[in-house]
């Protein structure tokens, strides 16, 4: 049974930071498309960034405010956030992919591409 749970969320000034991290704990798919999706109340579950074996892919919105990293050791990825916009507020969510190549196809910014997914952690931003 594959398990993945988030931590590092809270609340921040515009122009502040948050790391998050996401613990996957029975998932064995090393390399596979692992990252992050935020949803905004009222709106749609969106992609943040995603990382598998070869490369990182971001959002045109977080790009260069935005990092993402695995330790395929752990079975953990992160996601260390730099400039906050109030914007950015969301709830944040974790997801790993059990089919490999997501990252680099058509579907990496498709929710039902993945098939875990955490409970997510609570990113507020105020201006």
């Amino acid at each position: 049974q594959v398990e993945l749970v988030e931590s590092g969320g809270g609340s921040v000034q515009a122009g502040g930071s948050l790391r998050l991290s996401c613990e996957a704990s029975g998932y064995t798919y090393r390399g596979n498309c692992m990252g992050w999706f935020r949803q905004a109340p009222g709106k749609e579950r969106e992609t943040v960034a995603t990382i598998d074996e070869a490369a990182t892919y971001y959002a045109d919105s977080v790009k260069g405010r935005f990092t993402i990293s695995r330790d395929n050791t752990k079975y953990t990825v992160s996601l260390q956030m730099n400039s906050l916009k109030p914007e950015d507020t969301a709830m944040y969510y974790c997801a790993a992919a059990a089919t490999r190549g997501i990252c680099r196809g058509d579907f990496w910014t498709r929710t039902f591409a993945y098939q875990y997914w955490g409970q997510g952690t609570q990113v507020t931003v105020s201006s």
